[in-house]
């Protein structure tokens, strides 16, 4: 996988990563070690959680005073599949302060 420098930055610096099923093992790797990993992949007729449990529980740990650094990994396009900006909204919308870091599009990288 493509990532940019920003994104493995932020990785290694996560207190708690939500990560779905499209993401590699080989970025996986690259998370914090001692960030607590939550698995909330979903799949045809299959999800660890609805929707709005993700939502919730993204709140909840961002609130957290023992976090700093709450990330939510997608593989592939969060916003156009992933329902990144449902995430974002829903905590901008309880005043949680929320970065994206763009990952590498598939159609910029195939050179790479």
């Amino acid at each position: 996988g493509l990532l940019t420098m920003r994104a493995v930055e932020v990785m290694g610096a996560a207190d708690v990563v939500l990560y779905d099923r499209l993401v590699s093992e080989e970025i996986l790797r690259l998370i914090n070690p001692a960030a607590r990993m939550v698995y909330v992949g979903k799949r045809t007729s299959f999800h660890t959680r609805p929707q709005p449990e993700i939502h919730a529980l993204l709140a909840q740990l961002a609130t957290h005073d023992g976090f700093r650094t709450v990330v939510r990994l997608k593989g592939g396009d969060p916003y156009v599949f992933g329902r990144g900006g449902e995430e974002m909204e829903y905590l901008e919308e309880r005043g949680i302060e929320v970065r994206c870091v763009p990952g590498i599009t598939s159609a910029a990288g195939i050179g790479a």
